[in-house]
């Protein structure tokens, strides 16, 4: 048997509206090469300038996680080539980080609660992007100088499972503090996973092989499964040492294997030097404290949706479990929905009917067409059941209130109770054999009449109207 040891580097371009170093705008699917200067093009005798905002967000991060943010911390060349890093180096952190340690929580599907450790939080530039159209490669140096926040984290996960529960709640930080779009289509958020095994009970760390640049939450899955099948193969065969050697590996979606890329460099061959051209970074204490100023996050707020609102956990959990959608969920709640009956039907109903691309954010019911819906079924205006016919036809007319879809389906619930009373005495009248058979001990007929009853009125009879006028004509 073996243990699977995974350490995750994950790297999240910080919205600043521009770069890290300089002016140009962070904008992305713009023409390649529009947004460029002599900074990012690394032209001679152009000086880089360090973004204020990037280094806030880095606080705000380092507050999130519990982790120490340096007060003072350097920026160092990296240097090595690639044809999208135009400078031929990349100005990152290494011997001191503006943020060094830290946790995050994950929940476990026993209930349980695993602490992942945050090794480092350091800032560095993006390199440019290289677009392969057939048989020639074209550079876009664009994203070059985009600032990116790269979260190291220690090789505290021991399943793929694991690993996307740090990687979910991770996403869902960076969104609740706003610090990043963490768009992963357009690479705002990717990661580089480093897997190793090792048979169980053993403390030695063997050979770990890194999975670059994947940014899906799914096809990271696929590719630790993978890339474990493929170590614990190798050992088994006895070619582990040949096989599995220290490399960066890709992620092939189409073949579902990873390959070979290249070999791991270690942190010398990068020849790490401080960056001559930028000052040591100094936060002062006044704008430490300023940033440390974060909002609610996903953990506190699940906490006090169960406290103040009775909510379970689970479905805390899963309210909570984007930004979007706590801000949805609180809207309703500030319009008068009632908590309990917003979860079902902001986490079940609308959810379960969001297909073919549509999200929360561009859904056509939002959260106050929602709450309304909710208030009408606490206000017996409509049964649960015809809201779910409400919600149907209002997904498809946008233009369309929630009250004029009741008016036009003809869903509104009728309460009064002589209308009521009316159909009870037709159903009574034209089932006597039956009454005489339920007063004579034949208790489950009560659910027929109810039934004859709900459907004489189309649907729109209150229930529990009906059951007590019912019960009332039927003496029991």
């Amino acid at each position: 048997m073996f243990e699977v040891i995974i350490g995750l580097e994950v790297h999240t371009q910080l919205n600043t509206k521009t770069k890290i170093f300089c002016n140009c705008p962070t904008s992305f699917g713009d023409e390649p090469n529009t947004h460029v200067c002599p900074v990012c093009l690394a032209l001679p005798g152009a000086l880089p300038v360090l973004n204020k905002e990037a280094v806030k967000k880095a606080i705000a991060f380092g507050t999130a996680i519990n982790a120490t943010v340096h007060q003072k911390s350097i920026f160092n060349r990296k240097n090595y080539f690639y044809p999208d890093l135009p400078k031929g180096y990349q100005i990152s952190q290494f011997e001191i980080p503006i943020v060094e340690g830290g946790e995050i929580l994950i929940d476990m599907d026993d209930g349980t609660t695993k602490r992942i450790g945050v090794t480092r939080a350091h800032l560095e530039e993006d390199a440019g992007k290289n677009n392969h159209m057939g048989a020639t490669s074209h550079v876009d140096l664009n994203r070059a100088g985009t600032p990116l926040l790269e979260i190291v984290s220690e090789p505290d996960m021991r399943s793929a499972d694991e690993a996307i529960k740090y990687l979910k709640k991770l996403h869902s930080i960076v969104r609740y503090l706003d610090i990043s779009d963490a768009n992963m289509q357009e690479g705002s958020f990717r990661c580089d996973v480093n897997i190793s095994i090792r048979p169980k009970g053993e403390e030695k760390l063997y050979t770990r092989a890194e999975i670059k640049n994947l940014n899906s939450f799914k096809f990271i899955q696929k590719a630790i499964h993978y890339e474990i099948e493929r170590q614990v193969s190798a050992w088994e065969d006895g070619i582990y040492e040949q096989e599995v050697v220290q490399e960066t590996r890709l992620y092939d979606i189409d073949k579902d294997e990873t390959r070979s890329m290249r070999g791991k460099e270690d942190s010398a061959e990068y020849r790490y030097f401080p960056d001559p051209d930028l000052l040591p970074v100094i936060i002062p204490d006044e704008m430490l404290e300023e940033c440390r100023k974060i909002p609610e996050l996903p953990d506190a707020k699940k906490l006090r949706l169960v406290n103040d609102f009775g909510i379970k956990p689970y479905d805390a959990q899963v309210i909570t479990s984007s930004v979007e959608m706590a801000k949805y969920f609180e809207t309703m709640l500030s319009l008068g929905a009632d908590a309990k009956t917003s979860v079902t039907w902001l986490s079940v109903e609308l959810q379960g009917r969001l297909n073919n691309g549509m999200s929360l954010q561009n859904c056509p019911v939002d959260a106050p067409k929602l709450a309304t819906l909710v208030k009408r079924i606490q206000d017996a205006t409509i049964s649960g059941k015809a809201a779910k016919e409400v919600l149907d036809f209002i997904l498809e007319d946008e233009e369309v209130s929630v009250d004029d879809a009741i008016d036009k389906l003809g869903l509104k619930q009728v309460s009064d109770d002589g209308a009521i009373l009316e159909l009870i005495d037709t159903i009574l009248a034209a089932n006597e054999d039956k009454v005489e058979q339920y007063k004579s001990g034949k208790a489950k007929l009560f659910g027929f009449f109810v039934g004859q009853v709900m459907k004489a009125s189309k649907g729109t009879a209150n229930p529990a109207k009906v059951n007590a006028l019912l019960a009332q004509k039927l003496g029991s």
